[in-house]
């Protein structure tokens, strides 16, 4: 087994239906640290993305493109942003294939992560989805079929989470809390924490 376009088309399902449930659990935490509009930013992406999902293309690289495309249409949030420049980072890289071997989510994960840091201008350790997305990379790289993959970076995700939640936030909006930020979960992370719980629904 392999990402192809059918089984990314599934996973934009699964991910689209856990956003529309998590929505005012993303605004309310992205409203004690930000805009409050994380929810709302997530939802009309993903419904964008899943009005083109049947018109996807076979090659990996030029589906994830269209979905890079579908979530800029709808978004012009920073978090939309980042995302945006993390799946075109994932498109570059697997552009031209029909299928992109499950050992190879480490690489494509862990470009991602460079696109988006360089494009947010905010670095390792500054407790933004950045950690997590890295902490998935890393642990995703020993393994070779998807569910494996899943299981390291949902174990990944929270361990970084974990780690992270009594520091103190450093870039965007949230640092303006300052200490007040101390003991609650960048959005961000939040954001992906449930992007992966969609994608463990059965």
């Amino acid at each position: 087994m392999a990402l192809d376009t059918p089984t990314l088309r599934h996973g934009l399902a699964l991910i689209a239906a856990k956003m529309e449930a998590s929505a005012d659990e993303l605004n309310t935490v992205d409203g004690a640290l930000g805009d409050g509009d994380l929810g709302v930013t997530m939802t009309r992406g993903m419904r964008e993305i899943m009005k083109v999902a049947d018109d996807l293309p076979d090659d990996v690289g030029m589906a994830l493109f269209g979905c890079a495309q579908a979530f800029t249409r709808i978004s012009g949030s920073s978090f939309g942003t980042l995302l945006a420049t993390g799946l075109m980072s994932a498109a570059k890289a697997s552009r031209g294939r029909t299928e992109v071997p499950w050992s190879e989510m480490s690489g494509l994960l862990q470009g991602a992560v460079q696109a988006m840091s360089a494009r947010g201008k905010a670095e390792l350790g500054q407790k933004t989805v950045l950690d997590p997305l890295d902490a998935a990379a890393k642990a995703a790289a020993d393994q070779s079929d998807g569910p494996a993959v899943l299981a390291a970076i949902d174990r990944a995700v929270d361990e970084t989470m974990d780690a992270f939640r009594d520091q103190q936030a450093q870039v965007g909006r949230a640092r303006i809390f300052g200490e007040k930020s101390v003991g609650l979960d960048d959005p961000g992370m939040v954001a992906l924490r449930r992007v992966v719980d969609g994608l463990k629904a059965p």
